[in-house]
């Protein structure tokens, strides 16, 4: 795979030859804050707009955003913010007003993010980024309704948006997380013989067989549509027979979530952007990992496994059928969404992504004690959590 992770927004056009006259200069980026319910408005441009974004993020595509707002809307204060050059859409962010920051009761101003996301980067055309935040920002330093800061979360570190922030507007870093990243030109084979080593490898391989004694092994990637109803009532059984089923926190305890889960699955087919992996054993499905394909780019959302089968490392046999990903000529890289350290994902990807949060100021006198406030905050935080 030898597609860089971030492709450049624009192309350098060439020359104008002698007396030929310069290009008329692109108008500027304008903006409108509208209510949450516009987003229907804009669907189709929304999802056009994907095609073109500076980064490739499936949580903030159309699909993904209607079937977040359809589920779980409901329990936010939200806005939509909507950049245009002329007639053209080069950005789309929906906002949340929230309540309570480093344990203060402050109101501010965040793009939105719910527990089934895992970057929350807004989509934006590529070369606009800079546009896009100077509309945005300007936007709500003039709306009265904007509380104390605009807190921004789950970018890439030092990637094209964040970069374009940074330039606009200082936007010191307040949190990062690093997780787990797979981008190689090796292939699949190569790859995990490199970032495995060989003692492990002869025990998966071990588990691998004593698996299929117990009724043959199958792996499989849903092609058919008609399949995809079964096959989400399997994962979520999977999900709520597990750990996370007896904690509550399974998608199948919280009827918004299951609804959210199979909808937003059902939307990603729809959009070409599925990618749905299972590991059977005697036919009967013990691992399902969802992926999500956004061209150059992949993200891996959802994995789950049969714990009864745990001594064969089932989740991580169905990940390593995954790397299968890096002999795609379409995908250059693929983002594992997965806590850092994860001990299924970080053992077998080598490389690593870090997504921060940022806080930015926004312009008043009041606002501007907030973010004094909450800025001297974070630094004590940070300066513990160095010690520690």
């Amino acid at each position: 795979m030898r597609l860089a992770m971030f492709q450049p927004g624009q192309i350098a056009a060439a020359a104008p030859g002698p007396g030929a006259r310069p290009a008329p200069p692109e108008p500027s980026a304008r903006v409108t804050l509208r209510p949450i319910g516009a987003a229907i408005d804009l669907a189709g441009e929304w999802a056009a707009l994907a095609a073109r974004a500076a980064e490739p993020n499936p949580f903030t595509e159309q699909w993904f955003a209607a079937a977040s707002l359809a589920h779980f809307g409901r329990f936010y204060d939200l806005r939509l913010v909507e950049v245009r050059r002329s007639a053209r859409l080069i950005g789309v962010m929906v906002l949340s007003i929230e309540r309570g920051y480093a344990r203060l009761p402050l109101r501010y101003v965040q793009n939105w993010w719910h527990h089934q996301m895992f970057l929350d980067a807004p989509q934006v055309e590529a070369g606009q980024e800079r546009a896009f935040w100077e509309a945005a920002l300007k936007a709500l330093d003039a709306a009265d309704w904007a509380p104390n800061f605009l807190h921004v979360r789950g970018i890439a570190e030092d990637g094209p948006l964040h970069r374009a922030l940074a330039e606009v507007r200082a936007a010191p870093i307040v949190h990062r997380r690093v997780r787990a990243f797979l981008e190689s030109d090796l292939s699949a084979e190569a790859y995990y013989e490199q970032a495995v080593r060989a003692k492990k490898r002869k025990e998966l391989r071990r588990q691998k067989n004593r698996l299929a004694e117990l009724g043959g092994i199958a792996f499989h990637v849903l092609a058919d549509e008609a399949e995809l109803r079964p096959w989400c009532d399997a994962y979520l059984a999977l999900e709520k027979a597990g750990w996370k089923g007896k904690a509550g926190t399974a998608l199948a305890c919280d009827p918004h979530a299951e609804a959210f889960f199979r909808e937003v699955v059902a939307a990603a087919f729809a959009a070409g952007r599925l990618q749905f992996r299972r590991l059977d054993v005697g036919g009967k499905p013990i691992a399902m990992l969802v992926n999500f394909l956004t061209p150059p780019g992949s993200y891996s959302f959802k994995t789950v496994f049969d714990e009864e089968y745990a001594r064969f490392s089932p989740g991580v046999l169905l990940q390593i059928e995954n790397l299968d990903m890096l002999e795609r000529p379409d995908i250059a890289w693929m983002d594992s969404c997965a806590v850092e350290d994860h001990p299924m994902i970080d053992s077998l990807w080598t490389e690593r992504r870090s997504i921060v949060r940022v806080t930015v100021r926004l312009k008043g006198v009041r606002r501007g004690a907030a973010y004094a406030l909450v800025r001297g905050l974070e630094r004590v935080a940070a300066l513990r959590k160095g010690r520690r």
